[in-house]
């Protein structure tokens, strides 16, 4: 018996071919009725749809036209305690946008309130304007976006916390970032880090930065024991407190503002101590950091959404991945990149 195609089931159901194909690539513009059809078709004569061919297919029609494929969704849940976009997560639709429209796609945006948000009538919207790839902004609070019916909708996140459904997602290297940037530190001379971060930024990104750097302390004897300072609402007075008592050569910290701290204990930035900066879109000086690529972060999780989308892979993922983007270090006037300047 020849396996079932898609001809065979066109002839089957009185349909044209391209009717077939684009119900079992998931399309929803057609009836409910027909897409039952088709689909319990395909299911009773055991079709599988090769993806190889339809990688192919894709390719080809790609070379002949560069006509619009699709539109895809960014939503922001926290719209009510965020009410402009930051330059972060501008930075991130400007790389996804970019991205898309590569690709053929377009992107719309949904700036929504998260605590009020009526999912049936976002799910509605969504539908009715073809949209089945969903770009999800980072949450300030782990939202939960289990009541959108997500059989209708790839998904993608650009941090760690969505677990409500869990997704893959494309987000920074965190702990990647901390061991580089600790053994360039150390290579350069410095021997006393010390890492000050919010800690409910720490806890967003799962402890990937306080992780990291107990980590890399525990298995670098030769490092100063500084303990991170990772308390909540910490003033001026608390971080001198803390700089006098630990004496750290160098910190790691996303507020410039420390810089003028640690200048205020006797600091010379950079001739006898360093600063990095731990996001250095966030700066409002010049100084020596990470910048943690958003644009390429957005580029990425659309690149992989609307694969998503063009495989047909509709629903909650079975085994949600998360890929990693690294970090780049910027040299800065408040670093002395050799230990011999030191």
């Amino acid at each position: 018996m020849n396996a079932p195609t898609i001809r065979s089931l066109a002839a089957e159901l009185g349909l044209s071919r391209a009717t077939v194909a684009e119900v079992l690539r998931g399309s929803r513009r057609f009836s409910a009725k027909t897409i039952a059809r088709v689909g319990e078709a395909a299911r009773r004569a055991g079709y599988r749809r090769n993806p190889l061919v339809g990688a192919v297919m894709s390719e080809i029609r790609r070379s002949r036209t560069r006509n619009f494929r699709g539109v895809l969704a960014a939503i922001d849940l926290n719209r009510e305690l965020r009410p402009a976009i930051n330059r972060y997560d501008q930075l991130l639709l400007d790389g996804a946008q970019r991205r898309a429209t590569e690709m053929g796609f377009k992107i719309e945006t949904h700036p929504l309130a998260g605590r009020k948000l009526n999912f049936n009538r976002l799910d509605t919207i969504l539908q009715a304007r073809g949209i089945q790839g969903i770009f999800l902004f980072p949450a300030l609070v782990e939202p939960d976006v289990t009541q959108l019916d997500w059989s209708h909708f790839a998904g993608i996140y650009t941090d760690y916390s969505i677990h409500r459904p869990a997704l893959h997602a494309v987000c920074p290297d965190h702990s990647r970032a901390m061991f580089e940037t600790l053994n360039r530190i150390g290579r350069n001379g410095y021997r006393r880090v010390g890492l000050f971060v919010s800690p409910e930024i720490d806890h967003r990104i799962q402890y990937h930065w306080s992780g990291a750097f107990l980590g890399y302390q525990r298995v670098h004897p030769g490092v100063g024991r500084v303990p991170p300072l990772l308390a909540n609402g910490v003033s001026r007075q608390d971080f001198i407190a803390w700089f006098r008592r630990f004496q750290p050569d160098v910190v790691l910290a996303h507020q410039t503002e420390v810089i003028e701290w640690m200048e205020r204990c006797g600091a010379r930035v950079p001739a006898s101590h360093g600063f990095v900066c731990l996001n250095t879109i966030n700066q409002d000086r010049p100084t020596a950091g990470l910048d943690l690529q958003p644009g390429l972060i957005g580029a990425r999780a659309v690149e992989n959404l609307i694969a998503q989308v063009q495989r047909g892979e509709f629903g909650i993922p079975d085994h949600p991945s998360i890929v990693g983007i690294p970090a780049l270090w910027q040299d800065g006037p408040t670093y002395l990149p050799q230990s011999s300047a030191r």
